[in-house]
């Protein structure tokens, strides 16, 4: 009886080489392969199908995901304020559990009862991915073929060969200098020289941003309008969340915005070093934060960058699809109910920055603020404040004098 397994496909080297792979190594098994188009572009996809079927798969879906991606991952990851380590904006990690779903909901049609991914013993998204399928198929075989003995193609040289002597045709070849994930919220950049943390970035990596110093002189403003936390316009213009984020890669880009270069703590326990890219999602998440600026009282809005904190290590440690997760994005949703407004980001040679900003729910009162405010607060008031708000300090010192009992 045939083994039917679902195997996560991008049409790259690794995944060209498993789908032979298992069906030499998995007796009896059918490999149905999913695509899922979370907007790495056309490039990616083109022909992917064939590839697929080349290869030897007996099936290959190709589902399209950048809407659910961007509504159901992207949004609530950047609504509940969570960035890892403090600049890392989640693009690899926000789409591995829409990848998973996508991947599992193909399986459960097709009739598959594994599940297999090209993901190595040594990266984060091993951890996603199996994460991702305990919750959603935990009745399904897992196949990793980078941890099996079976597995010997431990490089490129390795899989080219392996393909090749396959007669499987494949683009890739054995100069390729990066790894790069991609999607429609970034791209990453990993291998080669990055892997000095000594190397200054090298100037072919980047592919979505110029180099800021080459960057317009002239800055460019853009418009953000939001409801509840999520835009829905951009200069104006009525849009989906998915199609302003390309608009966004477009515009930013040119302008040098989104670039960091951070070496992080991996999930697995090492350092790995990565440059990303993150055009428009820089400047959606400068805007939501000075939105929350103006609407979010000083109580919630600490609480949420906490919440935040908490929100960014179980995206990129793949625990989405769990309780507590779930928990608190009902908590950052909650908070974003009054975030509606408009914020106006200026871009200029690297930097996102808000200029602008309004909201129908703003507690920003410039009378209050005014020197000339006086009629609606009394300055006077602050002494009782300041006097009862520092009573334990005074109780302290005193009784360090001896003159309290």
């Amino acid at each position: 009886m045939a083994k039917r397994i679902a195997l996560a496909y991008s049409g790259g080297l690794d995944t060209s080489c498993i789908v032979p792979w298992l069906r030499e190594n998995i007796p009896g098994a059918e490999v149905v392969c999913v695509v899922g188009d979370v907007g790495q572009g056309g490039d990616e996809l083109a022909g992917v199908e064939k590839k697929a079927k080349d290869s030897g798969a007996a099936e290959c879906h190709v589902v399209d995901l950048k809407a659910e991606f961007v509504d159901e991952f992207v949004m609530p990851t950047m609504i509940a304020g969570a960035v890892y380590e403090g600049r890392y904006l989640l693009g690899t990690a926000i789409a591995r559990p829409v990848l998973a779903r996508g991947q599992v909901n193909v399986a459960k049609k097709t009739g598959c009862t594994a599940l297999a991914h090209g993901c190595t013993g040594k990266g984060n998204d091993q951890v996603r991915f199996e994460s991702a399928y305990a919750a959603l198929a935990p009745e399904m075989e897992i196949i990793a073929p980078w941890r099996m003995d079976a597995w010997k193609l431990s490089g490129r040289l390795a899989m080219l060969e392996y393909l090749r002597a396959r007669n499987i045709p494949t683009t890739a070849s054995a100069t390729k200098i990066y790894s790069r994930d991609r999607n429609l919220w970034h791209i990453s950049h990993e291998g080669g020289a990055i892997e000095d943390p000594w190397n200054a970035p090298p100037a072919d990596a980047w592919m979505l941003t110029v180099d800021p110093a080459m960057a317009p002189s002239t800055p460019e403003d853009v418009t953000l309008r939001f409801v509840q936390g999520r835009p829905v316009a951009l200069n104006g213009q009525a849009m989906d969340a998915w199609r302003i984020i390309g608009e966004l890669n477009a515009v930013a880009g040119a302008h040098g915005v989104g670039r960091i270069d951070l070496v992080e703590n991996r999930r697995v326990g090492m350092k790995s070093r990565g440059l990303y890219e993150t055009p428009g999602g820089t400047v959606i998440v400068e805007a939501l934060r000075a939105l929350e600026e103006l609407v979010l009282d000083r109580e919630t809005r600490h609480y949420r960058e906490h919440l935040g904190l908490t929100f960014a290590e179980l995206v990129y440690d793949g625990r989405w699809f769990t309780p507590l997760r779930e928990a608190l994005w009902a908590c950052a949703e909650t908070m974003a109910r009054r975030l509606d407004g408009e914020i106006v980001v200026r871009l200029f040679k690297g930097t996102a920055t808000a200029v602008r900003r309004r909201s129908p729910h703003s507690l920003y009162a410039e009378k209050m603020v005014s020197f000339e405010g006086e009629e609606v607060y009394s300055q006077k008031d602050a002494g009782g404040f300041i006097r009862l708000l520092s009573l334990p300090e005074r109780i302290r010192a005193l009784k360090d004098r001896g003159e309290a009992h």
